[in-house]
């Protein structure tokens, strides 16, 4: 199916998209900052950081918790100050990357399992780092292939992350405790990226080598594609209906975004299923 596609914003490099209040929030990780933007199309700059933004969610409470990708700790902003809210140094082996909150104020991050400054070596595995609400953390998965986009069901029983390196979803069931019990992969992406869930089950995923947006259901099967001027970077289900389909591209390639060199574009698109979950 043919959709319009409006073009919103241009920035440098946008990651994590997350609709709330009535605005979609967003990082810039070259511009090193977080932004957000209103139904009516207005931009405004709501922190600035030192480190390198990757993921974004919110507490229950309305804090902003951001991912500093190098430094391994997750921020907390609130209006314009920044503080450190977790210290992953200890439990994560390699970079930080995107992340997603759940209803409950959990954080789930993902951990590359190794340092990105130096490339990406082959066959590396990284796994899931779990925020506790009372900022205890530690490792709920493993061997997973460039973990990337999270995303967590309405009900809050299950999460999907993409696997960069894998080319494919991978399927949790979340415990009580947060733990998570891995139940399948499926799907075939050229390197997915940001991830969303609709209200049908389906994933829409950024799809980064086929400069695209596509939607797969849960047999993996594709039903719908979406054509990006640029590599496929992140998107969410986002407006008063949660009909609104945010995608972000980029004109950049790995060794280009290494040397800062990118010109990235949010863009929306309507579509007929509401989205779920979170982001």
């Amino acid at each position: 199916m043919s959709r319009p596609v409006q073009t919103l914003a241009t920035g440098h490099y946008f990651e994590a998209p997350r609709w709330r209040d009535g605005f979609l929030w967003m990082v810039d990780s070259i511009a090193r900052s977080v932004f957000r933007i209103s139904a009516e199309g207005s931009c405004e700059t709501v922190l600035r950081l030192n480190g390198i933004p990757a993921g974004l969610g919110f507490l229950p409470t309305g804090d902003l918790i951001i991912t500093s990708m190098l430094e391994r700790v997750l921020l907390k902003g609130i209006r314009d100050q920044v503080t450190t809210y977790a210290d992953l140094s200890t439990v994560t082996r390699g970079t930080i990357d995107d992340m997603i909150v759940d209803g409950e104020g959990r954080c789930f991050v993902g951990d590359l399992g190794f340092d990105l400054r130096h490339g990406v070596p082959a066959g590396a595995l990284g796994g899931l780092i779990l925020v506790a609400a009372d900022g205890r953390s530690r490792i709920v998965a493993e061997g997973l292939r460039f973990p990337n986009g999270i995303a967590i069901s309405a009900d809050g029983s299950e999460l999907v992350v993409a696997e960069s390196q894998g080319d494919c979803l991978a399927a949790f069931r979340i415990g009580l405790d947060g733990s998570l019990e891995f139940r399948r992969r499926f799907g075939h992406i050229a390197e997915p990226d940001g991830i969303c869930l609709d209200r049908e089950g389906g994933v829409w995923v950024s799809a980064f080598n086929e400069d695209a947006v596509v939607r797969v259901d849960r047999a993996g099967r594709m039903t719908d594609r979406i054509a990006l001027p640029g590599r496929g970077v992140a998107c969410v289900l986002g407006g008063d209906d949660r009909r609104s389909l945010y995608c972000v591209s980029a004109e950049t390639t790995h060794e280009d975004l290494a040397r800062r060199k990118s010109i990235s574009h949010l863009h929306m698109t309507r579509v007929e299923i509401p989205g779920a979950g979170h982001p």
